[in-house]
């Protein structure tokens, strides 16, 4: 029995040899066929990285707005589909009968507006955002450098500011802004802290805001009496779904909407837009991947071509094997490993190459990229199934043909 096993593995071992001797002989030829392999796996790892990338980084752009968030704004205002602004209803009372909501940790009432900042002979176009010290933690804004306002300071409508890192660059450059009064709509405030970067986000850039007191933005430099938004954080293991329910019935109740009336606020859960993008940002992957694939089709086909060819100039060799006694599944199994050699060595150098371009991808441009093992090993298993594939027929028909004809071939 184990002669018989050690003369499998020896047969097989000598197959291999002769598989690569007859690779080795066409070196051209061999690397022309591998080419489309090398290409269709090289571009699946990098597509794929790409859309991993891109995923990743939506995913932690919209969880560093803050986690188990719900943030509540007022309806648009119109009829007959014509809308004439937003709605002044959120108040200051409605923030603070939310607290009462079971699975609520902590809220943020909200104001904001875009203004003039000034430093002596330095100013910036910012915006300003009156809120509470809850809305640091809520909207994951760590302070870097001095200190958050406290609620004291919120009571008290007191003048004081946090700058977030752009702001302090625009304003202060290389001088230490704690302590400093900058000009908000040309009245004075204390800068008291400056929040940690989070970087540029595209549509937005959270470095470059300054935050203050709700009540001192609405009484002194907005001139409000509505809110913009109200922001909710849940405890960790709350159902959204169910809080969302809850605050929506309470805030009906507080507006005096009747039963059959819309409502004249929306709730934006995090949790959705969380679930909404992981999808989008699939689809993205998975449709990069498969254009990606197409390439690895055509090296497919390269490598059925290539092997037909190799059947044809070595016909004699294969009547010669029969009439010593190969058997059919010998022939097949011969060309079936020259196939899978062929596709496995081109899967290697397109892995090499797929994280490479990957790594360039990301160094030559901002777009980040991520490779990832499953993705590897999808690629590489996509290119021995290939080699599989398109390597069975000239197998086949390599183990079908006549030995007698075969050694007639010329």
């Amino acid at each position: 029995m184990r002669k018989k096993e050690s003369y499998k593995v020896m047969l097989l071992w000598t197959i291999i040899k002769v598989a690569l001797k007859s690779l080795m002989a066409n070196k051209l030829r061999t690397f022309l066929a591998m080419l489309g392999i090398i290409i269709g796996v090289g571009a699946v790892i990098s597509m794929l990285a790409m859309g991993a990338g891109a995923q990743h980084q939506v995913m932690q752009r919209i969880s560093e707005m803050g986690t188990n968030l719900l943030v509540i704004r007022p309806s648009e205002r119109g009829s007959g589909g014509v809308m004439s602004g937003t709605q002044q209803n959120l108040t200051v009372e409605d923030a603070t009968a939310l607290l009462k909501v079971k699975g609520v940790f902590q809220i943020a009432p909200i104001v904001q507006g875009s203004t003039q900042i000034k430093y002596y002979n330095l100013n910036s176009r910012t915006a300003v955002v009156g809120s509470a010290p809850t809305y640091f933690p809520i909207r994951n804004f760590e302070v870097d450098h001095g200190r958050p306002f406290t609620e004291g300071e919120v009571d008290g409508s007191m003048r004081v500011a946090v700058i977030g890192p752009t702001t302090v660059q625009n304003l202060f450059q290389d001088e230490d802004p704690i302590g400093q009064n900058i000009k908000i709509k040309g009245i004075n405030f204390k800068v008291v802290g400056v929040t940690k970067t989070k970087g540029d986000q595209g549509w937005f850039n959270p470095d470059d805001e300054a935050f203050v007191p709700y009540t001192t933005a609405m009484k002194q430099l907005f001139g409000l009496d509505y809110l913009r938004e109200i922001d909710v954080q849940a405890v960790d293991d709350a159902d959204l779904t169910k809080v969302q329910e809850d605050i929506t019935s309470v805030l009906r109740q507080r507006h005096r909407l009747l039963a059959d009336a819309p409502d004249d606020f929306r709730i934006r859960n995090q949790a959705d837009i969380l679930a909404t993008a992981s999808t989008v940002t699939e689809t993205f992957t998975f449709l990069l991947g498969g254009i990606a694939s197409i390439s690895l089709l055509v090296g497919g086909i390269g490598i059925m071509n290539i092997m037909l060819v190799t059947v044809t100039e070595r016909t004699r060799e294969i009547g010669v094997r029969k009439a010593i006694g190969a058997k059919n599944r010998d022939i097949m199994l011969q060309f079936l490993i020259e196939a899978i050699v062929l596709s496995g060595l081109g899967g290697l150098i397109g892995i090499l190459l797929g994280v490479g371009g990957a790594s360039m991808i990301a160094k030559l441009s901002q777009f980040k990229t991520l490779v990832q093992l499953p993705s590897v090993l999808l690629a590489l298993s996509f290119a021995a199934a290939v080699g599989i594939f398109f390597g069975y027929y000239p197998a086949r028909r390599a183990a079908l043909l006549d030995p007698i004809e075969a050694l007639r071939y010329e």
